[in-house]
């Protein structure tokens, strides 16, 4: 039986060496978007209302097409979905890149390509969500799924920085240039990925499956709880933060200032990471649920103190927190639903925690108008507060236990 000693043990498997290259070179692409994305709105239109409507739309597509992802991911090779995804997401952002060096972006114009952006980010979400148990053997989960977060974020950090640093110097134009080109770095190291497809009895049709998918879903209170929690979660920070945030740091600190803000976080998801490979606390899932109140801080500090050192601070505190939650949650899922049908309810899990993303993002520019950052903020943050309390009330969620023993160290 494989024991593990460090969380490195999973990297001597080609497969997740491989599917962890893709991922670290993915998420720095991904990292770099909205920053370049955000000013490019701003630069064209100056409106919080505009950036809504355009960051929003991707949120949009990402809810109508995820189920759709899980099916696909259920029934094909989840290694060439990756592929295709991600060469199709380095095509639209250089669409987006050439519009705005060309002089002829428009918010219609980003509306439809942030659109399609959306629609190939939903297909990948669930493949790529429920192909870890796939590359390591089940001992080696935890440290995998930590090892996967650490590098992805370690991605996300360098691309948040980068951004910042990019459209500072250069324009949103060039940044998401770069953003189109680490899509295809990301595309090619996939290419060598050789995982098989599940196998599926019979041929069912999409919508059976999607009935199986639900039934998996709904069967377990503990996971659809905590889904109603990042429902309500994810829509008052994504607000708050890619919508209200980039407006206060261009009156405030500036455009690099928020790309460290934005690093920082990615920083926090680091250290979360690494500390999450060796945490393996029996009701690991009710201690990340309690982590998410930290989802609160970085919105009342935007709206009592815009400063840089002390957001820089919050951020990466509540990346730190926020990540050892996504490592409980990732595995929680990966131990009590059967692999033939993890990406479905994965896609599911994706589905209600960002379903009502669109509706935050699109109504923070007017409600901010309407009524002032401040209160939208502090708003924002009493909902997170809530909605986290709220779920720590279910007895599923505090009772959960991990299956898997920890395992024993190499002498």
């Amino acid at each position: 039986m494989p024991r593990a000693s460090t969380v490195t043990a999973p990297l001597r498997h080609a497969d997740f060496r491989r599917l962890v290259t893709g991922r670290t070179f993915a998420e720095f692409g991904n990292a770099v978007a909205p920053v370049a994305l955000a000013f490019a709105v701003l630069d064209l239109t100056g409106s919080a209302v505009d950036l809504g409507l355009v960051v929003g739309a991707r949120s949009l597509a990402n809810v109508v097409l995820v189920l759709f992802g899980g099916v696909l991911a259920d029934r094909l090779p989840r290694s060439v979905i990756l592929q295709g995804t991600e060469t199709a997401a380095a095509i639209t952002q250089a669409a987006i890149a050439v519009s705005v060096l060309g002089g002829f972006a428009s918010v219609p114009l980003l509306l439809g390509l942030s659109m399609a952006n959306g629609a190939v980010s939903a297909i990948a979400l669930p493949a790529s969500s429920s192909i870890v148990p796939q590359t390591v053997p089940a001992l080696l989960l935890q440290p995998a799924n930590a090892l996967n977060r650490i590098l992805s974020n370690t991605g996300r950090f360098a691309g948040a920085a980068a951004g910042g640093v990019l459209v500072a110097a250069f324009g949103s134009g060039w940044a998401i240039a770069a953003n189109a080109g680490l899509f295809l770095v990301a595309a090619f190291a996939y290419r060598r990925l050789r995982i098989p497809r599940a196998e599926r009895p019979g041929k069912a049709r999409p919508f059976a499956e999607l009935a199986e998918g639900w039934h998996e879903f709904r069967s377990r209170t503990w996971l659809w709880v905590v889904v109603l929690q990042f429902m309500i979660v994810n829509a008052a920070a994504a607000g708050g933060i890619l919508v209200i945030g980039p407006t206060i740091a261009d009156g405030t600190f500036g455009r690099a200032g928020w790309g460290l803000v934005l690093a920082a976080e990615t920083a926090g998801w680091v250290l979360g990471g690494m500390l999450a490979a060796h945490w393996r606390p029996d009701r690991a899932l009710a201690i990340g649920v309690a982590f998410v109140l930290c989802n609160a801080i970085p919105l009342v500090a935007l709206a009592e103190a815009p400063n840089l050192v002390l957001l820089v601070g919050v951020m990466a505190l509540t990346g730190c927190a926020i990540e050892m939650g996504a490592v409980a949650w990732d595995v929680s899922l990966q131990e009590h639903v059967p692999p033939d049908r993890l990406a479905r309810v994965y896609s599911y899990d994706v589905l209600g925690s960002i379903i009502a993303v669109p509706l935050g993002q699109m109504a923070a520019g007017p409600l901010a108008e309407r009524w002032g950052r401040e209160p939208v903020l502090l708003s924002g943050a009493a909902l997170i507060v809530v909605a986290t309390l709220l779920a720590l009330c279910s007895k599923q969620v505090r009772g959960l236990r991990r299956l898997t023993p920890a395992p024993a160290p190499v002498s």
